[in-house]
């Protein structure tokens, strides 16, 4: 009994075999980086992303042929949520109310993805894409500033670079808290949103201040991350 022909040539199988297995091999490299840089930030290296993705170094070179590639690829989604948080501030009808919703947004997002929090306080030129989201949220913000300006609620001398120094402040936080004090960096937002605001605007209560013991936890932590202590 005679099988059936296949659809590819003897020449055709192998290629797209090895096809398949580049592409298995680069959707393993996304997700090791997405863990690692969640939990870690941008510091980790591209052998401890080659590590933990199964695969050599060589084979990481060839996906991905620098870090900015690799960031591009990892974060090019979460450029896009950052984009669409600044669409849906806008959209709001209270000017006031959208800004202080995009900056607790975007805060949040650093909160969640520590290689998020990094890649908001930094540029990469190499990576196109990440850099033209970017430019198209920070032309957002700036119609964002506009709108809450002109709605007497947010402070005339607050300028885009505000945002920046807010973002790496925030990112700070989130690296030193870590899981000891989670949610402190929002006791920060509440604190910049109230150093923005005019006097007499709308603004939410002050986040509780994280414990005492939560803040020591994080102190000692950061101490020991500090020194080189695993």
């Amino acid at each position: 009994m005679t099988s059936a022909p296949s659809d590819q040539s003897p020449d055709q199988q192998p290629e797209a075999r090895l096809r398949a297995d580049a592409e298995r091999n680069r959707c393993r490299i996304l997700a090791a980086a997405r863990r690692l840089f969640a939990t870690e930030g941008l510091g980790v290296s591209m052998a401890s992303v080659a590590r933990e993705a199964g695969v050599g170094k060589a084979t990481l070179g060839r996906r991905f042929a620098t870090r900015e590639e690799l960031v591009n690829a990892v974060f090019a989604d979460r450029m896009d949520a950052y984009v669409g948080v600044v669409t849906e501030a806008l959209a709001d009808p209270d000017p006031w109310h959208g800004f202080a919703g995009y900056l607790h947004a975007v805060c949040a997002m650093q909160a969640a993805d520590r290689g998020f929090a990094d890649v908001l306080t930094m540029t990469f030129p190499a990576a196109k894409a990440l850099e033209a989201r970017r430019t198209e949220a920070y032309n957002g913000f700036l119609e964002l500033i506009a709108r809450a300006k002109n709605s007497g609620h947010l402070r005339e001398d607050f300028v885009s670079e505000d945002l920046v120094i807010l973002l790496m402040a925030n990112a700070g936080v989130i690296a030193a808290t870590g899981d000891a004090a989670p949610d402190a960096w929002r006791r920060l937002v509440g604190h910049m949103l109230r150093s923005y605001a005019t006097p007499g605007a709308p603004i939410p209560a002050l986040p509780e201040a994280p414990a005492p013991t939560a803040l020591y936890r994080a102190m000692v932590r950061l101490a020991r991350t500090g020194s080189g202590a695993a």
